[in-house]
């Protein structure tokens, strides 16, 4: 996920790169969250279900606008 994250969102020549950091933590049992600027945006602890690259770099995208 977090290499789909950074080819979808690369930096433009001469501006700021959109995403400031990634960190990916290990958790048992195949959960994860994805949070940006410290908002949650997904958590598959909390939904129980494994969503897509795509699904998040959408959610990604809208919360970068």
């Amino acid at each position: 996920m977090a290499e789909a994250l950074v080819s979808q969102f690369k930096p433009v020549v001469g501006q700021k790169h959109p995403i400031t950091e990634i960190v990916l933590i290990p958790s048992g049992g195949g959960r994860y969250e994805v949070t940006v600027d410290e908002e949650l945006i997904y958590s598959k602890a909390a939904t129980g279900v494994h969503t897509t690259n795509d699904d998040i770099i959408q959610q990604v995208r809208a919360r970068l606008k």
